[in-house]
């Protein structure tokens, strides 16, 4: 199945492009809903865990940095627009129905779900 054309429906009744696009919409709390919401398409499940753990790394970073003088400042201005990219990206990614891994993190989500089905 080419990667570009999924449109199998899931629990919520959308394609599952379209939900795997929602996973990212607020980071790793959309993650965390759809890892209930969804219990049996891979595809959905693996971008839900991958925004969980993507965002939730990346919110909890920008927490604890911001305790730290000076260099958390620095820090925490470099994460922000890192996030916009990765989530930009991602939600493009997940529409267009790729299973795009970003290093370790994917890694982790597909350990965790299951390899998502072509």
């Amino acid at each position: 199945m080419d990667e570009n054309l999924r449109k199998n429906k899931t629990v919520l009744g959308v394609d599952e492009n379209v939900e795997a696009l929602l996973t990212y919409v607020l980071g790793w709390v959309t993650g965390i809903a759809f890892l209930f919401l969804e219990k049996d398409n891979k595809f959905v499940r693996f971008h839900a865990m991958q925004s969980v753990a993507t965002f939730l790394i990346l919110f909890l970073a920008s927490i604890s940095l911001a305790y730290l003088p000076f260099i958390g400042a620095l820090f925490s201005l470099i994460i922000g627009p890192i996030s916009l990219v990765l989530w930009i990206l991602l939600m493009v990614k997940a529409f267009q129905g790729q299973t795009f891994k970003l290093p370790l993190v994917g890694d982790f989500a597909e350990k965790q779900v299951g390899k998502p089905s072509l």
